[in-house]
């Protein structure tokens, strides 16, 4: 017992002695100078502690520093890179005898980072490490990792992160971004235990402005091998000219698990809601390789692309040169080397340029600077679709492949939705394969070849009625000059089938065929996708009545072939007729009709 009694009355003296000699007899501030001069010599900067430097001893050991200043190079603008207001670190003193740390308080007020580079490349960190530095420093941070994963406890009482604030400046661009940590705070924390914390941040860019909070619970394991984040809550704001709408909030539940050893994070998206777009999922990465492989699932809702990037009435005007030179640039693609991703991506629906699908399915992949979309489905107006494309990023100019198959689609509110086109209706499939190079509309058009056909069922060609327009011209032939067009302008059919060839931005289709109950229509025709014109030459041969409901048989025109034309654009094509061909057909049923008549008279004329 008096052992034991002796033991802490040596302990005692011996904390009390420490204590009075580095309050008496140890006095920080004589080393300022010592301290100044020695980052002079080894970084060239100037270091300024213009407050008193103090030591705290018992029951903690700290130290409290303040008006901390390190300069930038010389002729840097501005003349400080780091101020520090105010730093405090605390330690529990009789702990760390036993190998334990318990940090009472960490504090760090009104840091400002200025980070300059200058346009000749020069920056702020140039000089900062002299010869020899990472000779000397590597072996004590070996030391210092092995102490520290030998710790067998961590207990801080709390951080306290405050009025933080960097700032990157390029003077070649003359931009500045500025980063400000308003916050973030650390509650009590040991190994092996949830600890909350909270943070807000702000951005000022060059096109934007960002601000971000957020709080969860943070976990550390005894191994040091393993970091969670539970309840992680977050809310993201942003504001811009070149945002949708200006502005875009994004609020996001994850939680996070961070494997040191095996470098790896792991992240269960239990919420997130951006732009009126509601989804979950789980993202997960491992970096333990140069380039970090990403796996990524979600699950989305509705999806508005339309309501995100509404057009813009008041656009500013550019130059013709300027709108001539955006156009003439590949988009650079190089970016995929940077990547190794999967991702799938589930949607209930999507609208794209007013183009409705719904129950989306994607798989995709970007690997090696191939962007590779193995699978694609959708309902589309009634139907399916289904896709799959590959994009090669890995030269200059960007190729291209895709296979696209549509079945039993509503055609004609897709034409409507897809490209204001009103012309055609019926079911449709669809299926076109092709290739092609550069993402430049214009050359994209020109440079695409692909080859397909098409089939639609039970629908209508709108815009002409053939039936009437033949039996309208007849008429007129006939001298019914009043005849006119009072019907419907449309031809129902009960198939349109098809096939066809992209090349040099025209589409050429040499095998159309329409059939009704009425008429037979066959023929061929170019569709030029750059004018948007067309130019079909077809045959119409009539197989049934071509009057109307409720009036005489007329079969005049039966057997006769008439050339049919289809000119114009894509959303207002014009139909002709070639009249000569009705005239003969005319002449040619006046004729046979004649002939009858001779016929009869001669058999009676004989007694037959």
């Amino acid at each position: 017992m008096k052992l034991v009694k002796w033991l802490l009355a040596i302990m005692l003296t011996l904390v009390v002695g420490i204590t009075v000699y580095l309050t008496m007899f140890f006095d920080l501030n004589n080393f300022k100078p010592q301290i100044v001069d020695a980052v002079k010599k080894q970084t060239g900067r100037d270091l300024q502690i213009t407050d008193d430097l103090s030591w705290s001893v018992f029951p903690s050991l700290g130290i409290k520093l303040g008006g901390i200043s390190l300069s930038n190079p010389e002729n840097f603008t501005p003349a400080s890179m780091l101020d520090v207001n105010e730093a405090v670190a605390n330690v529990a003193l009789m702990p760390l005898f036993s190998q334990q740390i318990e940090v009472e308080l960490l504090k760090l007020d009104g840091l400002t980072l200025n980070l300059v580079t200058q346009k000749n490349g020069e920056t702020s960190f140039d000089g900062l490490t002299g010869e020899g530095a990472s000779n000397t420093q590597a072996p004590s941070a070996s030391k210092d990792t092995k102490a520290a994963m030998s710790l067998q406890t961590l207990d801080i009482g709390g951080v306290a992160l405050t009025n933080t604030n960097i700032n990157l400046i390029d003077m070649a661009t003359n931009t500045t971004q500025t980063f400000s940590l308003k916050s973030f705070t650390l509650g009590e924390f040991s190994l092996g235990k949830l600890a909350d914390f909270a943070y807000e941040f702000s951005a000022a860019l060059p096109d934007m402005a960002v601000t971000s909070s957020g709080k969860g619970q943070l976990k550390i394991d005894q191994a040091l091998k393993q970091v969670t984040i539970n309840d992680f809550i977050m809310s993201h704001k942003a504001q811009g000219d070149s945002l949708p709408n200006q502005l875009v909030t994004a609020d996001m539940t994850t939680q996070v698990v961070m494997a040191l050893d095996a470098k790896t994070i792991e992240l269960q998206l239990t919420k997130l809601s951006a732009m009126d777009i509601a989804a979950t999922g789980n993202i997960k990465v491992n970096y333990a390789n140069s380039i970090p492989k990403i796996v990524m699932s979600l699950d989305a809702g509705d999806i508005d692309v339309d309501a995100l990037f509404p057009p813009q009435e008041n656009q500013a005007e550019t130059s013709s040169t300027d709108s001539e030179a955006a156009q003439g640039v590949e988009p650079d693609l190089s970016v995929f080397n940077t990547i190794d991703a999967n991702v799938k991506l589930s949607a209930k629906s999507i609208k794209v340029s007013n183009l409705l699908t719904q129950n989306w399915q994607l798989n995709m992949a970007i690997n090696k600077g191939v962007l590779t979309l193995s699978s694609l489905t959708a309902d589309l107006y009634e139907g399916k679709l289904a896709l799959t494309a590959k994009l090669d990023g890995r030269k200059a100019v960007p190729t291209y492949q895709f296979e696209k198959v549509l079945t039993g689609v509503n055609i004609r509110p897709l034409l409507k939705d897809a490209a204001e086109v009103d012309l055609l209706s019926g079911k449709a499939s669809f299926q076109v394969k092709g290739n092609g190079f550069s993402l430049i509309p214009e050359k994209l058009k020109q440079n695409l070849d692909a080859a397909g056909q098409f089939e639609v069922s039970d629908g209508s060609l709108y815009g002409v009625n053939i039936p009437q327009m033949i039996r309208s011209a007849q008429q007129k032939l006939q001298g019914d000059l009043s005849a006119d067009n009072k019907e419907e302008l449309k031809t129902d059919f009960t198939s349109l089938t098809g096939s066809f060839s992209i090349k040099d931005a025209v589409v050429t289709n040499p095998d159309l065929a329409m059939a009704s109950p009425l008429i037979r229509l066959k023929g061929n025709g170019l569709a030029n996708i750059a004018t948007e014109t067309l130019d079909y030459s077809l045959t119409t041969s009539v197989v049934g009545s071509l009057v109307g409901q409720g009036e005489g048989v007329d079969e005049s025109l039966k057997g006769v072939d008439i050339p049919v034309t289809i000119k114009g654009t894509f959303q207002d094509p014009k139909f002709g007729i070639d009249t000569k061909a009705l005239l003969e057909g005319q002449f040619k049923d006046e004729a046979d009709k004649a002939k009858e008549k001779l016929k009869e008279g001669l058999f009676k004329k004989l007694g037959i």
